[in-house]
């Protein structure tokens, strides 16, 4: 059965469009997504992107609640306006939040999820990632800004596969980091500043694994909108295998202007 969740938020400043498919081979969508383009507390926007992991049940549980609770701690974090402070507190809320569960609840044990949270102000664009979901700049290139948290990430690093050789391993889906796994969880932030023109993207790995990245930026740059480039690489990702849920998030924070 087909599953897709739309939102589409325009406003005269940013240009955003998000959408979620369950893809052709799961019966169940781990992935959740969360899109504000209204001041989130002290944050002046917030894009976040998930990807459960568990068994049955347990990562729709997972991504769903550590979103939930990161955007809860969020708005109650009043005395705080760095925004790397503010969603590293948030998501070692979620953390403790879903591996208490997890340790407490045998219908949860082992779940998990990954975690990409965007939030900006002017050019300036906080990234928080755990895990193997992913952020992307689009401009006339494709510029992937977070790094997977994988086990074909560390052996790209130390030499022994090629990049190539990474998107078809068989070992591609085992991440080293997780939200919930543990009592406390290790997040990277990247500081990027953008030009009028471009896009930022948020996806979970069923976008990636089935598409590569020059794919994804052509599709993005021959789509006439949002929406449509949104729609376009769902479709594409499903037509190449579908084998694992899809989200995305396509945001211009200047609405185009330069178009």
């Amino acid at each position: 059965m087909k599953e897709v969740s739309l939102s589409l938020i325009g406003g005269e400043k940013v240009k955003l469009f998000s959408i979620t498919d369950i893809g052709r081979r799961r019966e169940i969508n781990e992935d959740y997504l969360y899109t504000s383009d209204k001041p989130v507390g002290n944050l002046p926007n917030l894009f976040i992107v998930a990807d459960g992991m568990g068994g049955h049940n347990a990562g729709d549980y997972a991504s769903k609640h550590a979103v939930e609770k990161a955007v809860s701690a969020i708005e109650q974090c009043t005395d705080e306006y760095d925004a790397e402070n503010i969603l590293q507190k948030a998501i070692d809320d979620a953390n403790t939040h879903i591996n208490q569960i997890s340790r407490h609840n045998s219908k949860y044990k082992g779940m998990g999820t990954t975690f990409v949270a965007v939030t900006f102000e002017g050019r300036h664009v906080t990234v928080a990632n755990v895990g193997d979901s992913r952020m992307y700049v689009i401009n006339d290139f494709i510029t992937q800004i977070t790094k997977d948290h994988s086990l074909v990430e560390e052996m790209v690093d130390m030499g022994g596969i090629d990049r190539e050789a990474a998107r078809v391993h068989p070992d591609k889906n085992i991440i080293t980091r997780a939200i919930g796994v543990k009592e406390y969880v290790l997040v990277d932030f990247f500081d990027v500043h953008i030009g009028p023109a471009e896009k930022l993207l948020l996806c979970t790995d069923g976008l990636t694994n089935m598409l590569k990245d020059d794919q994804i930026h052509r599709i993005i740059m021959d789509s006439s909108s949002l929406e449509e480039a949104g729609r376009r690489l769902i479709e594409a990702a499903n037509e190449n295998g579908g084998r694992d849920n899809i989200a995305v998030v396509l945001v211009e924070p200047f609405g185009g202007q330069n178009d």
